[in-house]
């Protein structure tokens, strides 16, 4: 429906049926009518032309976008008339050129959200294929995405959002809706920082001035990280193991354990990795995929062992891999069930392995904090801090050194003049 505001501008927001896209939507367009002279523009939005009233030029209510692009209609409209308004209190006579151009630059910085997630993916879509960035990044921040849309839909009955139209209560509310729909707090709160992220993207490119979620704190619980213990490792080492799958995950599980790695470090892992060091010892190195720091370890017995013992497998010779690794997906499956038959409870994961090395390997030997965050291949001394509780394994030993320098073996105090 052309909406005349008066006798010298009218407006019309129509469907241009002739674009429409894969997924049947049509774009909506913006016309102008000033002293009988057209122009128009696009308005950025799409509908399905059944969701279209051609009478009132709004979208009904089945439309999933309904309110936004309604919002938007009835905005611009108002918009224009000020415009419109605005230059003819000024001129004489007023264009349709002269109104465009009135209008259009407030319309320029209408970029969504969804448009500056794939800037952001992007970009780092092209990092990945120069070796910057991992695929499983990428897929974590394609997983937001699709966690965002699903926000979107189910808070505000819209599938994008304008950035300028985003503010601090869009973190909170995206944050609630994550841990309603049974996602970890900590979880959660990592979906929100690194949508903090991408659109701190979006600010180098000025499509808004600051970040509207620089405001939202993310915070963590310090989770309890499970790690196995000595007699539980030893459990792992010395079973009998006949299944060559259920094998080869152990062999890798504990080449883990006593180096640190991660799996995907792991699962990288090349022959011309493994160096002698200058202890003249074998050492193995790998820059981590999520940091790019250097993990650089000495091979201790069992971890050479493990080597040494697939050098010579098919798999290995044919993809240059230093060990047999499976799919992420499968380890974890295997590693269940290496767990029913070593008769372990604990949950064994990719990452407790690395988290056994941290606690059980290193710390509880008394290795120092900075060795270890330096073999886990932490950037910082706070990465590592999150190993570091004092574990009863610690307890004991710092308490049987005191114990020998106080006491003899007889218990009797060794102070001068003890009678």
């Amino acid at each position: 429906m052309v909406m005349k505001v008066n006798q010298n501008l009218s407006i019309l927001f129509w469907l241009w049926r002739k674009k429409v896209t894969n997924d049947g939507r049509i774009p909506i367009y913006v016309r102008i009518t000033v002293n009988g002279t057209r122009d128009g523009f696009a308005s950025g939005r799409k509908i399905n032309a059944e969701y279209w009233n051609e009478e009132t030029g709004l979208a009904v209510k089945a439309c999933p976008d309904h309110r936004e692009i309604n919002s938007y209609i009835i905005k611009t409209r108002a918009d224009l008339e000020r415009h419109f308004n605005q230059l003819s209190a000024t001129y004489e006579r007023v264009t349709v050129k002269m109104l465009k151009d009135a209008y259009i630059p407030k319309e320029v910085a209408q970029n969504t959200l969804l448009e500056a997630f794939k800037l952001h993916n992007d970009e780092f879509e092209e990092k990945v294929s120069k070796k910057k960035g991992t695929k499983a990044t990428l897929a974590r921040y394609e997983r937001l995405k699709e966690k965002i849309v699903a926000f979107l839909i189910k808070k505000y009955k819209i599938s994008d959002i304008p950035v300028v139209d985003i503010k601090l209560a869009f973190a909170n509310n995206f944050y609630h809706y994550l841990i309603m729909n049974d996602i970890g707090e900590n979880t959660a709160m990592k979906y929100v920082k690194t949508l903090k992220q991408v659109i701190d993207r979006i600010i180098i490119e000025e499509w808004i001035p600051q970040n509207p979620l620089k405001g939202f704190k993310c915070t963590y619980e310090d989770p309890d990280r499970e790690c196995l213990e000595m007699h539980e490792i030893m459990a792992l080492y010395n079973k009998e193991i006949k299944i060559a799958r259920l094998a080869e995950v152990r062999d890798v599980y504990l080449f883990c354990i006593f180096t640190g790695y991660a799996y995907e470090t792991t699962y990288n892992l090349e022959p011309e990795n493994i160096f002698t060091g200058l202890d003249g010892k074998l050492w193995i190195t790998k820059n981590r995929g999520k940091t790019g720091a250097e993990e650089t370890v000495p091979l201790l017995p069992i971890a050479l062992e493990v080597v040494k013992k697939y050098a010579n497998h098919p798999y290995c010779i044919n993809s240059n891999k230093l060990l047999p690794v499976n799919s992420n997906y499968r380890y974890n499956v295997y590693l269940k069930e290496l767990a029913d038959i070593c008769g372990i409870t604990k949950n064994l994961t990719t990452h407790t392995a690395r988290h056994t090395f941290a606690t059980t390997i290193t710390l509880e030997n008394d290795v120092p904090l900075e060795t270890v965050g330096k073999l886990l291949g932490h950037k910082d001394s706070r990465s590592t801090q999150i190993y570091a509780k004092i574990t009863k394994r610690k307890i004991s030993n710092n308490m049987s050194v005191l114990h020998d320098k106080l006491f003899d073996k007889k218990g009797k105090f060794k102070i001068e003049g003890n009678s």
